[in-house]
């Protein structure tokens, strides 16, 4: 039988807020929360912003002066309502009314006299432009000479425009990662990076060396990755673009722009991990495709501890303008026709994204999500939090395509299948009645027939009446590499708090969309804690990379525990995560009065090789208890002599 792969802690940062304790979840629906809750999100984002935090003698505001903390929250609850999800682009990035390109120029003198000008010393190109004849300058010859130039001179003039799409989901207005460690230049989605994997690991609710103490080393395995790779000046982008700035490359613009690095930032900056790790990279389903490879480790056995995620940062002008040359953005002027509105008046950015909709595009975001799994024996074993499980992950290409962009069969077959799992574990009355699905749903023209088509065929064929569909890029953007894993973190809020967020951007169903037993919400949808046992999440990858994942909620996840390991194993288990969960609420509590927790061990504990101990039979590594064990067995003995 197959380890089950348990999701034990979660972490991230995305519009909506900071993912552990479902904060970023419960501001998707704070609506219809109570008021403990309620109080409890927005004061999570005041911390997170830093405009609230909570010293010895109380709370403080941004400015430093004591506060009462119900009337500072009732007067931060609006705009911290208007300065989380999708919005206006802000200039905390760039400014989209102002971004900078380089306009060409043929440049001549007039009269038939040869262009004139003056230039320092300094910024003399060498070897001179063809053409150009120098001399001294008679006003400051030290520090100046004059140019002439007979032929044609080619320029590239500094110059401005507007950006034609000004909405994005952004992280909460006033959260910077860099200042929470030093960040020494680091591109934007390693920062994100450091800060989410560390809220999972915090969250987790035991500590870091007593999970090493129980797992050998080569029992843990990391994926992560983004899909855009580092794009912003810190890391691909200085690259391309510093010499043509007139500035030099740096030695971190190279290595710190592939897609892998999340993965080695967590490795050598968080964990100290030697084990397995890998960067999986498919478009928008990427978290999928590195949460399938984790699940696969624990399933077959070879590792017990699986860390995966995704940090995507691409909220950057060239991406924009690529993206909008594509026709795969939400314009403004898009925006503006879709609710009548005229020229001068401003698009409802918070609707940009309209999912199943009439609708003009998706709206690009920001985030970075990380889940921690163990094996069902360990999260017993070390009384570990249970927010689920992942039962299946399928992926699949699209085989021949006219267009990379087109969709193609890929996605029905990951749905059927990903459908027939989750069947297998709940049943099929389980999948007809308390299943739903978190969709892709972003809020383009093409997906919201070609999705919405295959997720009807789906429920028609397993004979689902009306499957509740759900599109929470309509409150966060569309991140990328790490959109699955916002609908992942964002799945586990249900069962705690029992509601599916509803797509609230949208008033009713575009005329295209397939809707044979499939049930839209635009409301959320009271389900209660208990009321759906498994949730089927979707994703469509540009260049037909396609994933489904069956996702089991926590109390089918305990019930198979029971029954694998038996009643009193599990009474032994539930006092043991008793502690954990005072830890996790610790942990929250201190996150909720701004204390920094962000881990990034620079340095820390470096082996070298006076800390491994190699015998024929095992690796004994300082300061793990457990060795790597060279007893290996071979998967072809039956074919060796």
């Amino acid at each position: 039988m197959a380890n089950l792969p348990v999701i034990t802690a979660f972490g991230g940062i995305n519009p909506a807020g900071r993912a552990s304790g479902h904060h970023a979840y419960r501001r998707m629906v704070v609506d219809v929360l109570d008021d403990k809750k309620r109080d409890s999100t927005w004061t999570s984002l005041a911390a997170l912003t830093g405009k609230l935090s909570k010293s010895d003698s109380g709370w403080l505001n941004a400015d430093g002066k004591s506060v009462e903390l119900i009337k500072a929250i009732s007067a931060l609850a609006p705009k911290l309502n208007q300065s989380t999800l999708i919005r206006k682009l802000e200039d905390n990035l760039f400014d989209p009314s102002r971004l900078l390109f380089h306009q060409s120029a043929s440049l001549t003198g007039t009269n038939l006299q040869p262009l004139e000008f003056e230039i320092l010393k300094k910024h003399l190109p060498s070897p001179l432009p063809s053409g150009w004849i120098v001399k001294e300058s008679s006003s400051e010859p030290e520090h100046k000479l004059i140019v002439s130039v007979a032929e044609n001179f080619e320029v590239l003039m500094k110059s401005f425009r507007e950006a034609p799409v000004q909405s994005a989901g952004q992280l909460p207005s006033g959260f910077d990662p860099a200042v929470l460690y030093p960040s020494r230049n680091h591109p934007r989605a390693l920062q994100l990076t450091l800060y989410a994997a560390s809220d999972a690991i915090n969250s987790l609710g035991i500590d870091w060396t007593t999970v090493c103490q129980k797992v050998p080393a080569d029992q843990f395995c990391v994926y992560a990755s983004n899909c855009m790779g580092q794009l912003d000046y810190n890391g691909f982008g200085g690259l391309l673009q510093a010499r043509i700035l007139g500035k030099k490359v740096s030695a971190k613009h190279l290595p710190l722009g592939f897609t892998e690095m999340p993965a080695d930032f967590l490795n050598a900056y968080l964990l100290g991990n030697l084990g397995t790790t890998g960067a999986n990279v498919a478009a928008c389903a990427t978290f999928l495709y590195n949460l399938r490879l984790g699940i696969r480790d624990i399933q077959n056995g070879t590792h017990r501890v699986a860390i995966v995620g995704t940090s995507e940062a691409c909220l950057v002008p060239e991406v924009f303008d690529g993206f909008t040359t594509m026709g795969a953005l939400a314009e403004d002027t898009a925006l503006r026709a879709l609710d009548g509105l005229t020229e001068n008046q401003q698009p409802d950015y918070r609707r940009a994204c309209r999912p199943f909709s009439d609708n003009a595009g998706f709206t690009m975001a920001e985030s970075a999500q990380f889940i921690v799994l163990f094996d069902d024996e360990l999260a017993l074993e070390l009384g570990a939090n249970v927010y689920g499980a992942v039962n299946e992950v399928f992926v699949s290409a699209d085989g021949h395509k006219k267009s990379i962009a087109g969709p193609g069969l890929g996605n029905y077959v990951t749905m059927a299948k990903a459908a027939a799992a989750t069947s297998n574990i709940i049943g099929i009355d389980g999948l007809k009645h308390r299943s739903y699905v978190q969709s892709h749903g972003t809020g383009t023209p093409q997906n919201r027939v070609t999705e919405s088509h295959i997720l009807s065929q789906v429920a028609q064929t397993y004979g689902i009446k009306k499957w509740p569909v759900t599109a929470i890029k309509s409150y966060v953007g569309h991140s990328i590499a790490s959109a699955s894993g916002d609908q992942l973190t964002t799945s586990l809020g249900t069962w705690s708090d029992g509601f599916i967020p509803g797509i609230l951007t949208i008033d009713k169903i575009a005329e295209d969309v397939y809707q044979q037993n499939l049930e839209f919400l635009l409301q959320h949808k009271e389900v209660g804690k208990r009321g759906m046992d498994a949730v089927v999440i979707n994703s469509k990858g540009f260049g037909g990379n396609n994933a489904s994942a069956s996702i089991l909620a926590p109390h089918i996840v305990e019930k198979m525990l029971t029954k694998r390991y038996g009643k009193q194993k599990f009474k032994r288990y539930k006092h043991l995560n008793e502690s954990t969960q005072e830890a996790t609420k610790a942990y929250d509590k201190s996150a909720n009065e701004g204390k920094n927790n962000t881990i990034y061990k620079f340095d820390h504990n470096v082996l070298d090789k006076d800390s491994i101990e190699i015998s024929n039979k095992e690796i004994k590594i300082a300061g793990h208890t457990k060795p790597i064990s060279l007893e290996l067995t071979s998967n072809y003995e039956d074919m060796c002599d």
